[in-house]
């Protein structure tokens, strides 16, 4: 997937049930394109109240740490 392929629902889906090699991808594409960034953080915005989307709950963490370092 290139970083026009990361839409909204590519990216859900990716963080809801993509593996290990899935995440760096996604990891890789966030460092590198604050569109990424941005997008990534829109999609896990829905899941901010549910306690059991960890998942999306270490996305938002995880942009949150390196918004401001990239």
């Amino acid at each position: 997937m290139n970083h026009q392929g990361f839409t909204l629902a590519a990216i859900d889906d990716v963080i809801a049930r993509g593996n290990f090699k899935d995440w760096a991808e996604l990891r890789r594409a966030v460092l590198a394109d604050p569109a990424v960034m941005n997008k990534v953080k829109r999609v896990c915005s829905h899941y901010a109240s549910d306690p059991y989307a960890q998942r999306h709950l270490f996305w938002v963490r995880y942009i949150e740490a390196h918004r401001n370092t990239t």
